[in-house]
């Protein structure tokens, strides 16, 4: 059996619209009134994150045109926290 590398995912809490958010990646919630909401927030989200599901499979187009089928491990989450 093959280890794969956990992928580390990290919410980070940011001023953004006149209020406050959290960021992962670039992409933000939505704009809470209180930093301690968006904390909030971002660690129910850091633990949503991380719980398992159900195997799902995927089909998708690369680059070149060529189609492929994968099945996504329900069991395969990453390791999320909150920089707060």
């Amino acid at each position: 059996m093959m280890e794969r590398a956990m992928t580390k995912v990290e919410y980070r809490i940011v001023e953004h619209d006149g209020g406050w958010a959290y960021s992962v990646d670039g992409a933000y919630s939505e704009t809470f009134a209180h930093r301690a909401e968006a904390v909030k927030a971002a660690r129910r989200a850091a633990v949503e994150q991380q719980r398992p599901g159900a195997d799902v499979g995927i089909l998708y187009e690369d680059a070149n045109g060529v189609w492929h089928a994968e099945v996504s491990d329900g069991d395969d989450r990453p390791t999320a926290s909150v920089a707060d």
